[in-house]
C-alpha cells in the first residue's frame, strides 16, 4: 500500500523542487504523478521538444526514492496547436465551435490532433520508457469531463457515417433497425445521415443511442492510440486512466479493457453536492452524513464502480485533501477527514491513494483548490493528516492484502444507462439512480457488492442483480441463463427486456428474451404520478405499505414453477403478481415488478440474502459503513453524531467522523 501526491513542477519555481521532493519523502509519500497539463512545457512550439526540466525533476524524485506516474499531456493542447489547426476544437451540440482557454478542448477524431498525439507520446515513451523513476503512465486526464465527449464537427459527422457503415453494412439494414419509416425518416444515401442534434422535435432514439456509442468509441479508440505506443516502447510500466464520472458518456468498461487497471478522482464533498440530486430520487429521504466528509454511499458507489470495471484493485489518482473549487458550496474539512477518506478507499479496494495536490496553486481556475501545502507554503490540514496516518500504514498494507470478497454483483451496462436517459418515459426514472438504490441498500445491510459489467465472471457471486436490464442482448441473456442454471440467484428489476440492441421495442411479450428466466410475462405496466400508490401484500418479512412510480403485473407461464411472493391489493392490477421467484435449473430468478422505496428494497434484499443462508447481514444506522476484508472489518462513521450499532453480537459505539478496526488473527 502506497500513498502519493499530484505535483506540478511546471507551475512552481525550480529552486523549490528539491525542497518539495525532500518534504514529500519525509512525509512518507512514495509516489508522485506529474505531467497531465504540461504539453506546452514539453513542446513550446511545434516539433521543438524540451525535456531538460523533466529530466531534472525525475532525477530529483528518484534520488528521494519517490516513484513517478508520468502522464501524457493530451488533455490540454497548447495554443500554438489550436492556432495552426482550429479544427481541433470540438463543436458543441448547438453547432458552435468551442474556444481555447481551458482544457479538454479537442475532438477525439481529429486527424491532426492524432498526429500531434502520436508525436508527443512517442517522444515521452522513447525517453522515459525505461527511466528508473517511472513506474507507470496515466493516459490523458479525465475523459468525459466538462461534457466534452460528444463532438459535432464535420470530421465527427463523416466518422459517424463510417461507424454506421461498419455496424449495419447496408442502408436497408440501418433503416429497418432504426425504424426510419416512422416520420418518413428513411435514408437513401449514407451522406444524408447526420448526428442527432439540432432537430425540430425529439430525434430518433435508435440514432441517439448509436451516437452515444460512437462518441464513446471515439475516446476508447483515441486512448488506444496512446496505449499502443506506450506498450511498444516501455518495459514494466503500467498504464491507467482516470475517467470523469460527471456525465457517464464514456463507457468505462470498454475504456478499461486496454488498461492495466482503472483509476478515478475522489472528491467526496464535491461529489456529494453534485450527485445527491442525481442519485437520490425526489421521493427519497437523504441519509444522515456530515457535510464536510461527504456521502459515504456516493463515494463508495464510485469506488465499487471503478473496482468492478476490471474486477481488480484500483487507484485513487486524485484524493481530495481540503476544499474543492468546482462545487456549489465547497466546504472546508475537519481534522480526521483525510484519514477517514483514505481508509474508506483502501477498504473498498484501492491499491494506492494519490492526494491532490502538493501545493495549492495561486493562479487560474483552481486557485481555491486546497493542497497539502497552502498558498504560502505552510502546512495544510491534509499534510498534518497524512503525518498522523503514517503509523497506521503497516496495518493498511496488511488489510489491503486481504481479499475483498463480495457475495453480490450488481450488473451495469452503458447501453442501458444511455437508452433510459434517452427515453425515461417517467420523469426522474434514471439508470444510475436505480443502480445506486440497490448498492446503498446493500451497504446499509453490511453486504459488500461489486458493480460489474455483464461480461464479468459471475460464478463467484451468490446473488446477481440486474436492476435495470432495459436492453435484451441474446449473448448476455445466455450467460445469465448459464449462471442461474448452475445454481446462481438472479434479481431482475422492472422494465427488464423492454428493448432490443437497436433501442426499439421488442416484438414479443415482455420481458422479451428474458421470458424463460422469469417463467412468465408482463401483462400490464403503469407509470404512476408521485401521489398515486397501491397497496401490496407480501410473504416477505418487513415488506409492506404502498408502491408507486412504476408497477408491472407478472403472469406466470403454465407448466413453470413460479412462486408469487407479493401481490397488488388495489388499483388496476389488484390481485396480480408483483414479485415472483422462478426455479430455473439449479438456481432461482426473482422478478421485481415495481419500483420499491428504500425500506422496501432493504426488506426484499434482506429476505433474498437470508434465503441464500448468508449470515453477515447487519442493521447499520445512517452514515455508518462496515466493510469486511478477509476476516477483518472496518467500521466508519461519516456523520457528525455518535453512532451505536450491533456487530458480532456486541454493541459498538463510533464517535463522529472516525473509524474503528475489528481485526482477527492479525499476526
Amino acid at each position: 500500500m502506497k500513498l502519493g501526491v499530484c505535483y506540478y513542477p511546471e507551475q512552481n519555481a525550480e529552486e523549490i523542487w528539491q525542497i518539495d521532493a525532500r518534504a514529500m519523502c519525509e512525509l512518507g509519500l512514495r509516489i508522485v504523478r506529474i505531467g497531465e497539463f504540461a504539453w506546452y512545457k514539453m513542446e513550446p512550439s511545434q516539433g521543438m521538444f524540451e525535456w531538460d526540466w523533466l529530466d531534472r525533476i525525475l532525477d530529483i524524485l528518484h534520488n528521494e526514492e519517490i516513484q513517478v506516474v508520468l502522464s501524457t499531456p493530451t488533455s490540454a493542447p497548447p495554443s500554438w496547436m489550436i492556432y495552426e489547426h482550429p479544427d481541433i476544437l470540438p463543436v458543441a451540440e448547438n453547432g458552435i465551435s468551442k474556444n481555447f482557454g481551458s482544457r479538454r478542448h479537442y475532438c477525439p477524431n481529429n486527424l491532426a490532433f492524432h498526429d500531434y498525439t502520436r508525436k508527443i507520446v512517442t517522444q515521452l515513451a522513447y525517453r522515459y520508457g525505461n527511466h528508473p523513476a517511472v513506474i507507470g503512465w496515466q493516459v490523458d486526464n479525465e475523459f468525459g469531463a466538462h461534457h466534452s465527449v460528444q463532438c459535432y464537427c464535420d470530421r465527427c459527422v463523416s466518422q459517424f457515417r463510417e461507424w454506421l457503415i461498419n455496424r449495419y453494412q447496408t442502408l436497408n439494414n440501418l433503416n429497418n433497425t432504426w425504424g426510419t419509416i416512422f416520420w418518413s425518416q428513411v435514408y437513401t444515401h449514407w451522406s444524408e445521415i447526420y448526428p442527432p442534434n439540432l432537430t425540430v422535435a425529439m430525434p430518433n432514439p435508435s440514432q441517439v443511442l448509436d451516437y452515444y456509442r460512437f462518441a464513446s468509441d471515439s475516446f476508447v479508440n483515441y486512448q488506444k492510440i496512446q496505449v499502443d505506443i506506450l506498450k511498444q516502447n516501455t518495459e514494466n510500466q503500467f498504464i491507467t486512466h482516470n475517467p470523469d464520472f460527471g456525465t457517464f458518456e464514456v463507457d468505462t468498461h470498454l475504456l478499461g479493457k486496454d488498461l492495466d487497471f482503472l483509476s478515478w478522482n475522489s472528491s467526496p464533498t464535491g461529489q456529494a453536492e453534485k450527485f445527491t440530486r442525481r442519485l437520490y430520487a425526489p421521493w427519497d429521504s437523504i441519509p444522515e452524513f456530515s457535510y464536510d466528509v461527504g456521502d459515504p454511499y456516493i463515494t463508495g458507489f464510485f469506488h465499487a464502480w471503478v473496482r468492478g470495471a476490471k474486477t481488480k484493485p484500483f487507484w485513487v489518482m486524485q484524493q481530495q485533501v481540503g476544499q474543492t473549487n468546482w462545487g456549489e458550496i465547497n466546504p472546508g474539512i475537519r481534522p480526521g477527514t483525510v484519514r477517514l477518506w483514505t481508509w474508506h478507499a483502501v477498504a473498498n479496494g484501492a491499491e494506492t491513494v494519490v492526494y491532490f495536490r502538493w501545493r495549492a496553486t495561486r493562479f487560474a481556475q483552481e486557485d481555491y483548490q486546497s493542497g497539502l501545502l497552502k498558498h504560502d507554503g505552510s502546512l495544510g490540514m491534509g499534510y498534518k493528516e497524512i503525518a498522523n496516518l503514517l503509523p497506521e500504514a503497516p496495518v493498511m498494507q496488511q488489510l489491503r492484502d486481504e481479499p475483498l470478497s463480495s457475495p453480490v454483483a450488481i450488473l451495469t451496462r452503458f447501453d442501458d444507462l444511455w437508452a433510459i436517459k434517452i427515453q425515461p418515459h417517467r420523469k426522474d426514472y434514471d439508470y444510475l439512480r436505480t443502480t445506486f438504490s440497490f448498492y446503498r441498500a446493500l451497504v446499509e445491510l453490511g453486504i459488500s457488492a461489486d458493480l460489474v459489467p455483464y461480461d464479468a465472471d459471475l460464478s463467484q457471486y451468490r446473488l446477481v442483480i440486474a436492476p435495470l436490464m432495459f436492453i435484451g442482448d441474446p449473448d448476455i441473456i445466455g450467460r445469465l441463463e448459464a449462471y442461474v442454471a448452475r445454481g446462481g440467484s438472479l434479481i431482475l428489476g422492472p422494465r427488464s427486456g423492454s428493448k432490443n440492441e437497436s433501442n426499439i421495442k421488442v416484438d414479443e411479450p415482455l420481458p422479451g428474451l428474458l421470458r424463460s428466466l422469469v417463467g412468465g410475462t408482463i401483462n400490464d405496466w403503469q407509470s404512476l404520478p408521485s401521489d398515486v400508490q397501491f397497496a401490496i401484500r407480501s410473504e416477505i418479512p418487513g415488506l409492506y405499505g404502498d408502491v408507486g412510480i412504476w408497477t408491472e403485473s407478472i403472469q406466470p407461464d403454465d407448466n413453470e414453477i413460479v412462486n408469487i411472493l407479493s401481490r397488488y391489493l388495489g388499483g388496476p392490477m389488484s390481485g396480480r403478481a408483483a414479485i415472483t421467484d422462478h426455479d430455473f435449473g439449479a438456481g432461482k430468478v426473482y422478478y421485481l415488478g415495481f419500483y420499491p422505496n428504500h425500506e422496501q428494497l432493504k426488506s426484499i434484499l434482506k429476505y433474498f440474502m437470508k434465503s441464500l443462508n448468508y449470515e453477515g447481514i447487519l442493521d447499520l444506522p445512517d452514515g455508518v459503513v462496515v466493510i469486511q476484508r478477509g476476516n477483518h472489518r472496518i467500521a466508519f462513521n461519516f456523520t457528525r453524531n455518535e453512532k451505536t450499532f450491533v456487530l458480532d453480537d456486541q454493541m459498538v459505539t463510533l464517535v463522529p467522523r472516525d473509524i474503528r478496526f475489528f481485526l482477527r488473527d492479525w499476526s
